[in-house]
């Protein structure tokens, strides 16, 4: 496929999800309810909370520029640090593995309301405890989401199989959680190594995003989930399947207990569409109370969700320009490179390929599997890289800059140079100033995002704005509470009927 024209490229909208942990002074997880300053987190067009009420994630809308959408993004960080300062002090947590965390049942579920949409989040979230344990939810990162003009679902689904099949390569770059809290393990097998002999700290030598490996979103029953990503119609029907039939450990839970309180949404292997972890994701926005499939199969695919992407603790809203400008340019490379279908046998590839650079991408010489054959890592990202160039080389012109081949050119001496690499950068600040302490560090890096935030100019009408949108973002939450009408069980039938799913 040919190089899209300047029109087209000026036209690719990208918008960021951002999510990361409130903190307590101390480091450890803060567990007040969402600060009422911030609105709903049910109906805030770029304030809500993820898994936990102490999870919040901050929204930006599709911009057409990459600075527009980072500008959008450092602008909700300053409301919501000032409206924690206020209250107690706390701060947000700068990388994606958590801080110091209390009991899993402790942890606080996100809550939304009483209204039946709000309420059934909050029972979703009680299921994925339930099933993955709570600890497992609170892993924070960044959403990309990216659009380009004139892409039809099948051409998606092409960049998808492509993303999966190169997705090792942003690990390597990008990846910048080697290491963790040792809180977080607790209690389950894994294969870390203590950092130093303070026991304040477990990684891997060579490991890139912890978050992206076996520790973190993982699910054993997930993985008898056979999604095909050739098209939409198998990639539906997959999901529906997962989502309609009973699965036997989920059905023993059932949707409530014996007291009447409510498990889970329902008894199949996933819930609701959003429990499906994936790299990426095929995207449609939906209407209120429209179920994500429907939408997919009714209007296609309309953008992806890119979501592998680590918090960088070294910036301060957790992604840099030149990491989204790269982005760009390999989101371009894999829409337009040769994309075949996908087979389980490449499927399992790519998920050993993915656990591998996840834990190992930085070992010496390290091996992947392309096609049933050993392909040294090394090699096979400068083949991706330098397919690469032309987008790059595309965008510059477009935009009358060299930023995107600056940021390749980043890319490139950080797969030459790996002690360059965010992941790299972390281990060597944790093992020279912070004394091999994961806490010390993050925490370090989660005041100097704060203070630095807060520095940055903050006008009265932007205070105004987002009050405004809080203010709005309650009174939309009540009317939503003011028009339910049936009881919340016959909302939850309708809502969860295989027939919405069609």
């Amino acid at each position: 496929m040919a190089v899209p024209g300047p029109e087209r490229l000026k036209g690719i909208r990208r918008g960021i999800e951002k999510e990361g942990l409130r903190v307590l002074p101390s480091g450890s997880l803060a567990l007040t309810p969402h600060p009422l300053a911030l609105g709903s987190a049910l109906t805030h067009p770029h304030i809500t909370t993820d898994y936990s009420e102490s999870q919040i994630e901050l929204i930006t809308g599709a911009r057409l520029g990459v600075q527009e959408c980072l500008d959008e993004l450092v602008q909700i960080p300053p409301f919501v640090l000032r409206s924690l300062r206020h209250a107690g002090g706390e701060m947000l947590w700068s990388s994606s593995m958590p801080c110091q965390l209390p009991t899993d049942e402790t942890i606080p579920l996100a809550r939304y309301g009483s209204s039946h949409s709000g309420r059934s989040k909050s029972v979703y979230r009680m299921g994925l405890g339930h099933r993955y344990g709570r600890r497992m939810q609170t892993i924070s990162g960044i959403h990309y989401n990216w659009s380009l003009p004139g892409v039809t679902s099948d051409q998606y689904f092409s960049l998808i199989r492509n993303f999966r099949r190169h997705a090792f390569v942003l690990l390597y770059l990008y990846g910048a959680s080697p290491a963790l809290c040792p809180c977080f393990v607790e209690g389950r097998e894994h294969r870390l190594q203590p950092l130093g002999n303070t026991g304040q700290a477990l990684y891997l030598p060579h490991a890139t995003s912890l978050r992206m490996g076996r520790l973190g979103y993982q699910s054993d029953a997930q993985a008898s989930i056979n999604v095909s990503y050739n098209g939409l119609e198998g990639y539906a029907n997959s999901l529906y399947d997962a989502l309609t039939q009973p699965y036997p450990a989920y059905e023993m839970l059932g949707v409530r207990n014996p007291g009447g309180d409510y498990n889970q949404l329902g008894t199949g292997l996933l819930q609701i569409e959003n429990e499906f972890y994936g790299t990426i994701r095929p995207k449609r926005t939906v209407s209120r109370g429209e179920r994500p499939l429907h939408a997919l199969r009714e209007r296609g695919v309309e953008y992806v969700e890119v979501r592998l992407m680590d918090l960088d603790p070294f910036e301060d809203v957790g992604i840099a320009a030149p990491t989204m400008r790269m982005l760009d340019v390999f989101l371009l490379h894999c829409l337009n490179a040769d994309s075949p279908p996908d087979t389980p046998d490449e499927i399992a590839e790519l998920k050993h390929n993915q656990h591998l650079t996840a834990e190992r991408g930085r070992e010496p010489g390290l091996q992947l599997v392309r096609a049933g054959r050993e392909v040294p890592l090394r090699d096979w990202a400068h083949e991706v890289l330098d397919q690469c160039r032309p987008y790059a080389q595309a965008l510059d012109s477009t935009h009358g800059t060299q930023d995107y081949s600056a940021a390749l050119a980043q890319a490139l001496e950080r797969l030459e140079h790996p002690e360059r690499t965010p992941s790299a950068h972390v281990l060597g600040e944790l093992t020279g100033a912070y004394g091999n302490s994961f806490a010390n560090f993050t925490l370090a890096r989660s005041e100097q995002a704060r203070d630095s935030l807060l520095a940055l100019p903050w006008s009265q009408a932007q205070q105004q704005r987002f009050e405004q949108w809080s203010a709005q973002s309650v009174q939309e939450q009540r009317d939503i509470e003011a028009a339910d009408t049936l009881s919340f069980e016959e909302w939850r039938l309708r809502y969860m009927a295989p027939e919405n799913l069609r």
